[in-house]
């Protein structure tokens, strides 16, 4: 028993030693604390903005559509904006920018250039972004004062006729302008292309001659069969026609070149009974396109919108700038408003009015101020001509084209009108929509805008014609920027207005030319 009781005795002496190293242990050991949580401050988050892409040209040349720094947007505020471009507030849609295709500009291309300088060219012109991207053309039914030689599709001896156009052919345009047009599709199959007659041919005319006098009553409806047979014979050979006009410049009778006047009631009637009707059922459909003259004559063109019976085949109005105001294209359209607006021709040249340069009057008059007054497409004159402005019959003795040849080198120049329209074709893409913007004339400035429909990016063409700098602050959406206009100078600015929407078009179109 006496050792039960000891070794209980150690057992309990054994247990207290324990729980006083325990209790010594716990005091004395370190305390652990968690640590302290700290919450970070957060910057607030702001807004990516896009940076606006700028082109620059001068009217002194020293720069021509030279890419400059971009500029930073910023947060729109509470400032007022000189212009401010509202998306939500659409006009026309843009079909595109050209030039015409001339027997002499087809003429310069095959023979004062190699096959190698040709095809660089025509690229360069047709060719989509970074080059021009011409994507209209217009042709000529026929000679004009810009082919080698007058002729039409039906030259027949003088005092015959041929009524049945058994002897239509288009010889003439087979060496050169046919080879020229189907190498311009090839580069850009898209091309729209208008086509306007010069002239009937002689047997058809009160003048028995392809130079003055009116279409004969007798033959009008053969009229509008040589027109369908030049429609017909141009597909045969690859070459589409968007559109026609019945009559260049119908209120006009040169005395040098192919011309016919046609009234207003004669057009009506022609398009009315034998050309629309002729027309209708074509598929594709070839547009027609009334009037194809100057803005100076707006009565001639209204008067045969209001013919229900014309009017219901005429697609649009085609105007040029020789004389008149661009308002006149605004006019017409506020009377029919289902009709489209075409600037199909207009020239500049060497005369003493363009001594300093014309880029400034074709970026603003013709292009930013004949797109506002509705124009989906705008043409210029000869694509090409050469350092002697031709070669030509008769009629411009001054004129130039977009580029200049020069007939005994091949050097190409490229002219003021290149430029001005370059602002608009390397970045106004087909189907871009005009949108609004604030009008700034009284400043000095001019300016449109666009929306692409392909990637969604804004596009602002602004003309500066005050011969000193001038600041100018551009607001759209919830941003804005501002940017120092050169003296007499024209700016392209391009930015996307909705990036997160820009890449999701861009993958949806992947997926569906990935199927």
């Amino acid at each position: 028993m006496s050792e039960r009781r000891l070794d209980s005795h150690r057992t309990v002496i054994a247990s207290l030693i324990l729980l006083i190293l325990l209790t010594l242990a716990a005091f004395y050991a370190p305390r652990f604390t968690y640590p302290t949580v700290v919450p970070k401050v957060v910057p607030p988050v702001r807004p990516i903005m896009p940076a606006v892409q700028l082109w620059l040209s001068t009217a002194d040349r020293r720069l021509e559509l030279q890419r400059q720094p971009d500029i930073d947007m910023t947060p729109r505020g509470t400032s007022p904006a000189d212009v401010v471009i509202d998306l939500k507030k659409t006009f026309q849609t843009m079909v595109g920018f050209g030039a015409a295709m001339t027997d002499s500009s087809a003429w310069l291309l095959q023979n004062k250039l190699n096959f190698f300088q040709r095809r660089a060219l025509l690229r360069e012109l047709y060719g989509p972004p970074p080059n021009l991207g011409f994507n209209m053309m217009r042709l000529t039914v026929g000679a004009s004062d810009f082919s080698l030689k007058p002729y039409t599709f039906d030259d027949v001896p003088f005092g015959q006729t041929d009524p049945q156009l058994q002897h239509f052919n288009i010889t003439p345009t087979l060496h050169d302008l046919i080879p020229t047009v189907r190498q311009v599709l090839a580069i850009n199959p898209g091309l729209r292309i208008v086509a306007s007659s010069w002239s009937a041919p002689a047997w058809m005319k009160t003048s028995e001659n392809l130079i003055g006098g009116e279409l004969l009553p007798q033959y009008e409806s053969t009229y509008a069969d040589y027109l369908v047979k030049f429609l017909d014979t141009y597909e045969s050979n690859g070459i589409p026609i968007f559109a026609l006009t019945l009559q260049n410049e119908p209120g006009f009778v040169p005395v040098t070149y192919p011309g016919m006047e046609m009234p207003a009631a004669t057009r009506a009637r022609v398009i009315a009974q034998y050309l629309g009707p002729k027309l209708a059922e074509r598929n594709p459909k070839t547009q027609i396109l009334e009037w194809d003259h100057n803005w100076s004559q707006a009565d001639q063109t209204l008067s045969v919108l209001a013919n229900p019976d014309a009017a219901r085949y005429i697609d649009g109005v085609a105007w040029h700038c020789y004389e008149g105001s661009q308002y006149a294209q605004g006019r017409v359209h506020r009377a029919f408003p289902k009709k489209d607006a075409y600037i199909t021709e207009c020239s500049g040249g060497d005369w003493e009015s363009a001594i300093n340069g014309e880029l400034l009057w074709f970026t603003r008059e013709l292009l930013v101020t004949g797109i506002r007054q509705w124009a989906r497409g705008v043409i210029y004159w000869n694509l090409v001509l050469d350092e002697q402005h031709g070669p030509h019959f008769g009629g411009c003795a001054l004129c130039k084209g977009v580029v200049t040849i020069d007939s005994h080198t091949g050097e190409v120049t490229r002219n003021d009108e290149y430029y001005a329209f370059a602002h608009f074709s390397k970045f106004v893409l087909p189907g871009a929509v005009r949108v609004e913007s604030t009008m700034t004339d009284d400043k000095g400035l001019a300016n449109v805008a666009f929306q692409n429909a392909s990637d969604g990016s804004v596009v602002l063409v602004m003309v500066n014609s005050n011969v000193k700098p001038f600041p100018v602050s551009v607001a759209q959406g919830q941003t804005r920027f501002e940017y120092t206009m050169p003296p007499e100078s024209v700016a392209t600015f391009v930015w996307n207005a909705d990036q997160a929407n820009t890449w999701a078009r861009r993958v949806l179109r992947w997926l569906e030319r990935a199927r």
